[in-house]
């Protein structure tokens, strides 16, 4: 049968973003942090005699030799990818590479992908098998539209794995279930996966961490669940076999994921997550401020301590990442001094502390333009388009009903206090001290291998992981050098099995710290420009 060969683009993700951590990945000798999971799991639902290459943006650049060697090009990605994965279609059909989109951002708004030669919207399993019937009867255009939440993850096959870079990446990643159970006015993962959890059966996650684990890879696995616990249920069946799995293999790996804050609430589930290595978890917090919860209809953050939860999470081994917003329609003037308390009273060091967007095809979107009060969609492209970026600085694309001035005098404050280095360091040795051993089992170790000797207990990878984040902390000043030195001496001292954890922490903190400057640095020039007259708003969608 014909071969086809099959050129995979993952898009660029813009620099000056939140999660483009790159100068923590060099830290650990990585050129990126995470994976293209859905490309490397789109390769694998092609057939099998086709030939698949892979070029991650983020990891090397589209050479003119995989251009004539590919028959056709598949790119897709997130929204904050779009630019980047318009410029890759127009390249690919300036050779004459005929071109097939998918992915969230083009499921989302498909419109804006309308001049690819092929267009995939929604989940590419119940599709894939038409494109390529369609690719196969000699059709160079066609789009094809996936029933919404219809998809049986059960037949996701697993990814191809083996076209990726081991040394290219911080780390892998896997998935379990896709959607969510809640109703969150600005979240568009229930508009695109839907309400009801759908999970992979046991056996055929597994199958997944043995074609890693024969691959040779070892270290962090991320679960980009969309939420680990949206079915508890189905992930109560799941941990004790992945607890019977690593101690059979040895604890290979280490978890992170992302769930909701109800996680806190299960001791069961807490507890298993510990014996399975989980290690870090995304939580969405968002406001610290009751009714600003309820308007959003992110009602499990209420009738709850926010600090008591979170400390509940650090009690069982597991560091929390966790999300906020400023700009909802509810928030009053003193958001700023609540929000900064509530990261002071969870301890929490990673905040993702963002502006409000309204994503397209989103509850909030919708009210937001039966109000009059929506950007139209082309201004939020046009800005990544002109200056990169994330809801960290593109944020607000709609009329606030709060002065718009308050609300980003109060994100500056916020920004600027969070990310003060000593006070990010004061909260990573109190959460350092609840962990004790981190990750909660010790995992075999990553490739390359590390060499055998050791000083103060610390392998020879391990120190030059050392050196190169001094390094990079001197680059930045003195002040943030000292802190950092200052905290990976205080728990090499006082909590030797929780050094990666400091480790990470200051990091991360690399990547941060300068970009909190560079987003404060940002907003302030945005108040400025409200102050002297220079912005206007656009017309609403």
């Amino acid at each position: 049968m014909h071969c086809c060969n099959v050129l995979l683009v993952s898009p660029e993700f813009p620099h000056n973003t939140f999660w483009n951590i790159k100068v923590t990945s060099e830290i650990a000798g990585a050129r990126h942090a995470a994976i293209p999971l859905g490309l490397v799991t789109v390769a694998a639902m092609l057939p099998a005699e086709w030939s698949c290459r892979l070029v991650d943006l983020n990891v090397s650049e589209l050479g003119q030799a995989d251009l004539d060697w590919a028959d056709i090009v598949l790119t897709g990605g997130m929204n904050v990818q779009r630019i980047s994965c318009l410029q890759i279609i127009e390249r690919a059909q300036r050779e004459g590479k005929p071109v097939a989109v998918g992915g969230p951002d083009a499921s989302s708004q498909p419109e804006v992908y309308e001049h690819a030669d092929f267009l995939v919207v929604g989940e590419a399993e119940d599709v894939i098998h038409d494109f390529v019937a369609a690719w196969r009867g000699g059709a160079r255009r066609g789009k094809f539209v996936a029933p919404k939440f219809k998809v049986d993850v059960t037949k996701t096959p697993v990814p191809r794995f083996d076209l990726l870079h081991r040394t290219d990446y911080l780390y892998f990643a896997v998935q379990f279930s896709r959607g969510c159970p809640f109703t969150c006015e600005f979240c568009d993962i229930i508009e695109l996966y839907g309400r009801n959890p759908r999970v992979k059966t046991v056996n055929q996650f597994l199958g997944e961490l043995e074609a890693l684990y024969r691959s040779g890879y070892r270290g962090q696995l991320d679960f980009v669940d969309d939420n680990f616990i949206g079915n508890k249920k189905a992930v109560k069946a799941m941990l004790p076999a992945l607890i019977a799995w690593q101690k059979e293999h040895a604890y290979p790996f280490w978890f992170s994921t992302e769930a909701s804050i109800n996680l806190a609430d299960d001791d069961e589930l807490l507890t298993l997550m510990r014996i399975a290595n989980f290690a870090i978890v995304f939580v969405g917090i968002e406001s610290p401020d009751t009714d600003t919860l309820v308007s959003m209809q992110k009602k499990q953050n209420t009738r709850r301590s926010l600090a008591e939860s979170v400390h509940k999470i650090y009690a069982a081994g597991i560091f929390a990442i966790a999300g906020f917003i400023v700009g909802f329609d509810s928030e009053s003037s003193s958001i700023a001094q609540q929000m900064v308390e509530c990261v002071e009273d969870t301890s929490i060091p990673i905040c993702m502390v963002g502006l409000l967007v309204a994503l397209p095809n989103t509850q909030l979107s919708r009210r937001l333009q039966r109000e009059g009060r929506l950007f139209p969609f082309d201004w939020l492209e046009s800005a990544l388009r002109d200056h990169g970026g994330d809801q960290c600085t593109l944020g607000l694309n709609f009329h606030t009903l709060r002065p718009r001035r308050a609300v980003l005098a109060d994100y500056k404050r916020v920004i600027d206090t969070v990310y003060d280095s000593a006070a990010y360091f004061a909260r990573a040795r109190y959460v350092v001290q609840q962990l004790g051993q981190w990750p909660p089992h010790a995992t075999a170790s990553i490739s390359p291998p590390i060499p055998e000797w050791r000083w103060l207990g610390l392998r020879g990878m391990e120190w030059l992981g050392l050196l190169r984040l001094l390094r990079g902390a001197a680059r930045i000043d003195l002040r943030t050098f000292f802190h950092i030195a200052a905290a990976l001496v205080w728990a090499l001292r006082n909590c030797p099995g929780a050094l990666f954890a400091m480790a990470t922490f200051a990091a991360f903190y690399v990547h941060l710290g300068p970009f909190a400057r560079r987003v404060s640095l940002t907003t302030e020039q945005q108040i400025e420009a409200l102050d002297h007259g220079r912005w206007e708003a656009p017309s609403a969608a």
